[in-house]
């Protein structure tokens, strides 16, 4: 299928290309889209973008060179940028500090939008000030659309597909399990030690409240049922995933699911695709043992209480880790593991225990970052090729990217069964 037709100089631009995420995007775009792809790789620095486009020019003899545009996160210089391209990637973060210069620039111009970012703050105040903009415009806006948030969003949504397709029900819960085999980034620990630089702890509570970044409410507005000793310990056991405990990108994720919840409930078209009222998302890290969920469990809150009220702790701990733009090589990478599971319980009126429910995996053996680079630049092809049936512009989630984003990404290595299993 052909680029859809525009006016503009290109069909794409990756803003943030020399920094470390942006790197890894680079050589998946080179590598991986469309030949005749018109893109430009955009930065502050020259001489870093035209040392990056000099490294990836043999990726691909047949492919069209990317073009070179030095831009900062100056308001009219991005404009400027935004208006140039159909579609712009952002990989500048962290968000709170850096990111909303290009989302305003795109969402003002009609300039579809994918980024990266896991700062559920950051997105919830987008949505309050520019999702006027974008649907005038008819810029479609997709934040959240890396490690954080697609597979999660993407597996709650093969679950309710196969609910509804083969029970003919609506889902009641979804409970998910991931497991990574990584470390992170300096950007991704630099985004986790200053978000309370850049939001106070009531953006954080309100931002994450259950079903906060949906646009119609929520009847009861939970996320699920936890049993107390799980509460306490973070460890449980879950059919078909196994021994569980507290997920580190648990609320950032839910976010998404359940904005995607309350899109779908909202839209005019898309309510045969609705969820249903009783709906919740809950998502786990997958552990070995009872013992070793909930020692990630109780490390996890005292550093996060440790972050959010210690900020000589915040300084400390920067002095320990990579710096921003640098992480993990990428010989340090190959064998990482990242697999997503979730198993999803339809909603059939009688039934407090159905015979079968949805299970869905994906596995990625890779990079972290390969397979945020391949995520960002997939979802850019999908809004250059698909009918993505979204009538008009706005802020949305990954699952509306579509069936064709799923199947790209499976054909690049993460890809997704799902399929009814015994309860």
């Amino acid at each position: 299928m052909p680029f859809k037709k525009h006016g503009r100089t290109y069909d794409l631009v990756l803003f943030g290309a020399t920094g470390y995420t942006g790197s890894y995007t680079v050589e998946y775009i080179a590598k991986s889209l469309p030949t005749d792809l018109k893109w430009a790789i955009a930065g502050r620095s020259q001489e870093k973008l035209a040392k990056l486009a000099a490294e990836i020019k043999g990726f691909n003899p047949d492919r069209l060179e990317p073009a070179i545009e030095v831009c900062s996160i100056n308001e009219g210089e991005l404009a400027q940028l935004a208006k140039k391209t159909f579609v712009l990637i952002s990989t500048v973060g962290p968000y709170g500090t850096y990111g909303e210069p290009a989302f305003k620039a795109c969402a003002e111009n009609g300039t579809h939008y994918v980024d990266v970012t896991g700062e559920v703050p950051f997105v919830a105040k987008m949505i309050k000030k520019y999702e006027g903009a974008a649907k005038a415009s008819g810029a479609l806006m997709f934040p959240q659309s890396g490690i954080e948030s697609a597979p999660a969003d993407i597996a709650a949504a093969e679950i309710a597909r196969v609910n509804r397709t083969q029970l003919q029900a609506k889902t009641r819960d979804v409970t998910a399990a991931i497991r990574i085999k990584a470390l992170p980034s300096g950007g991704t620990l630099d985004t986790v030690l200053t978000i309370f630089d850049n939001f106070s702890i009531s953006d954080l509570r309100s931002s994450m409240a259950p079903y906060a970044l949906s646009p119609v409410s929520r009847p009861s507005g939970h996320r699920g049922s936890t049993p107390l000793l799980s509460y306490l310990t973070g460890s449980l056991r879950v059919r078909h995933l196994g021994q569980l405990t507290t997920s580190m990108s648990g609320t950032t994720n839910a976010a998404q699911v359940e904005r995607t919840w309350g899109l779908l409930a909202s839209m005019p078209g898309r309510s045969a695709e609705a969820y249903g009222a009783n709906f919740s998302f809950m998502e786990y890290s997958r552990a070995r043992n009872w013992l070793q969920g909930a020692q990630m469990h109780w490390m996890l809150a005292l550093g996060s209480f440790l972050l959010a009220t210690f900020p000589p702790f915040r300084w400390l701990a920067k002095r320990y880790v990579f710096a921003p733009g640098t992480g993990p090589t990428r010989e340090e990478a190959r064998n990482n593991v990242i697999e997503y599971r979730a198993v999803g319980t339809p909603d059939i009126e009688g039934e407090a225990k159905p015979s079968k429910v949805a299970f869905s995996s994906a596995v990625f053996r890779g990079g972290m970052y390969d397979l945020t680079g391949i995520m960002a630049s997939e979802a850019a092809l999908a809004i250059l090729k698909d009918d993505l049936k979204l009538e008009e512009g706005g802020i949305y989630t990954p699952s509306f990217l579509g069936q064709g984003f799923i199947d790209r990404l499976g054909a690049a290595g993460f890809k997704y069964e799902t399929k009814l299993v015994d309860a």
